[in-house]
């Protein structure tokens, strides 16, 4: 019998493929954008997806990719991405920010995509391929279990997904496992304020819609802290719901994580991409 678990990330995997299915003209049903935050309500639009962007980065990106878009955020605004350099996204969808990170890090960067779904991982191909970068890959998988090497990635992004995740914790540690010592997060999610109980952020929205899973500023903090991360920073930007707010999320692996009495982390065989 499934769990609990499992039925919600199934949720979470099913409307990430309509989404992508009605992007790309496949559907005629009406999906939640990458995947990423489903909007509850019409009023959603200036709170999620491509609004967020500014013309110019929208004017880089097939419209497929971002019409895919709905994060709660921008996190490649953020992220401060420098030429050269290895990018992770998590949970890449429409391949919105993949797209726009191979740009800025250029052909001796490169820009990878994980993602669950076969639907949006067929359309981020896709959208990588109109907006000619050749420096992505895009990989198959869950963001609480991340196929690539430890130690291997500058940049870890991430847009309005880690709050859809069941296991957060694990995802905390899997960021720092495949980040170099030094490397940093530069993340977009929602997240609530302290006060609200996890029974008062359910009344506020769904799982889905990027609310009722949503971690508390002090939970996600203590969160990174404990995987290896010093430098937290959890900045609200915007109110989504009463007491919820997108948020930047930005820390940097320790350089010494023995220093913090964490594990030394031995590197695994790399995953090759889809």
């Amino acid at each position: 019998m499934a769990s609990a678990a499992d039925e919600l990330r199934e949720e979470v995997r099913r409307r990430y493929a309509e989404s992508a299915l009605r992007v790309s003209g496949d559907s005629d049903g009406c999906g939640c954008g990458s995947g990423s935050c489903c909007p509850d309500g019409e009023g959603d639009a200036a709170r999620f997806g491509e609004a967020l962007y500014d013309a110019e980065q929208r004017g880089e990106l097939p419209e497929t990719a971002a019409l895919a878009s709905l994060g709660c955020g921008n996190p490649t605004a953020v992220a401060d991405l420098h030429e050269g350099e290895v990018v992770l996204d998590l949970g890449s969808g429409g391949g919105i920010d993949v797209i726009l990170s191979a740009k800025r890090v250029g052909s001796s960067g490169t820009a990878y995509g994980l993602d669950m779904t076969d639907e949006m991982l067929a359309l981020a191909q896709r959208n990588a391929a109109e907006a000619a970068v050749s420096n992505v890959h895009f990989l198959k998988g869950e963001i609480e279990k991340i196929p690539l090497a430890a130690n291997s990635v500058d940049v870890i992004i991430s847009n309005c997904v880690i709050n859809l995740s069941v296991d957060k914790p694990a995802v905390m540690i899997e960021m720092a496992r495949v980040l170099k010592p030094g490397g940093r997060i530069g993340i977009s999610d929602v997240v609530a304020e302290d006060q609200l109980t996890p029974e008062e952020r359910a009344e506020r929205g769904s799982y889905i819609g990027c609310i009722a899973g949503a971690l508390a500023k002090s939970e996600y903090e203590a969160l990174l802290d404990a995987a290896g991360f010093e430098q937290v920073s959890v900045e609200f930007t915007h109110q989504v719901a009463d007491g919820m707010h997108g948020a930047i999320v930005k820390a940097v692996k320790t350089m010494t994580p023995e220093a913090k009495g964490l594990p030394v982390i031995q590197p695994a065989a790399k995953a090759g991409c889809c």
